[in-house]
């Protein structure tokens, strides 16, 4: 597993900063056009929701220069990060030994 020092950016400050902005789209017209309550969108851009598979297709459809796969990359790579950096329970798992795996 590669180490990343730094914190993914969330893809709802992606969102937010490189489509959002520039474009002067609200957080209401936002919601409007993928077709979800004003409050799916605030969770996405404020960083307390993640993307889902549903909300990516829409954002890909809204924003044509994007796929699904990579707003789910973006949240993906986000959740990796952030789980690997703030849990450790995962850590104590022990590699099951290659003899211990049968082939069928």
């Amino acid at each position: 597993m590669r180490i990343r020092r730094r914190t993914p950016t969330h893809p709802g400050r992606i969102l937010k900063d490189l489509y959002m902005i520039p474009l002067d789209i609200t957080n209401v017209r936002l919601a409007e056009i993928l077709g979800v309550s004003r409050k799916v969108i605030s969770n996405i851009v404020n960083e307390r929701k993640a993307i889902t598979p549903e909300i990516a297709l829409r954002l890909s459809r809204a924003f044509t220069n994007t796929t699904p796969e990579s707003w789910l990359n973006l949240q993906r790579n986000y959740d990796l990060w952030y789980t690997a950096h703030n849990t450790h329970d995962w850590e104590n798992v022990q590699p099951v030994p290659m003899s211990e795996i049968t082939t069928s």
